[in-house]
């Protein structure tokens, strides 16, 4: 038997104030649709801010349902309205924020494993990293250069 060890590398900021206009932009773009959030069971709010390469931003939030399997995570709201709307763009960035209606949120929210294969479909489609953001309601905002920092074995078509 041998062993795999992986690395994955992040950037920290203590919050965001230090990120550059554009990004601080589109993390307060997460952070105020998440208001809109429909999260009646698990009062848990997220927001997610994606920015193409045409310049254009997608918005999601996550919308729960009462027959919990047909909600849907905010990334993965964004992920596919973007990829709808805009097939041929390129997902160069996403902002992700979390609050919860019950507790303060201080420690980053990464996307949860179903955002993460969603995300993966796309980085592997566009060939190309996504640069994710994601923070909780206030303090350290997290940077991965690419989904593979969250998901190193990533499955994808090759695999089928």
């Amino acid at each position: 038997m041998k062993q795999i060890n992986i690395t994955t590398t992040f950037s920290v900021f203590d919050s965001k104030e230090e990120l550059t206009a554009d990004l601080l932009d589109l993390m307060n773009q997460a952070i105020e649709i998440r208001k809109k959030a429909y999260a009646p069971y698990s009062k848990f709010r997220v927001g997610c801010a994606i920015a193409l390469d045409n310049g254009k931003i997608v918005l999601g939030s996550n919308q729960e349902n009462a027959a919990y399997p047909s909600g849907l995570c905010a990334e993965r709201v964004a992920i596919f309205q973007a990829g709808a709307i805009y097939p041929d763009s390129k997902i160069l960035k996403m902002a992700i924020s979390a609050t919860s209606d019950e507790k303060p949120v201080l420690a980053p929210i990464p996307p949860c494993g179903g955002c993460r294969q969603s995300i993966s479909e796309y980085e592997f489609k566009q060939e190309t990293p996504i640069e994710i953001y994601f923070m909780g309601e206030s303090g350290e905002v997290y940077k991965s250069d690419s989904l593979k920092n969250l998901l190193p074995f990533m499955f994808d078509k090759n695999y089928l």
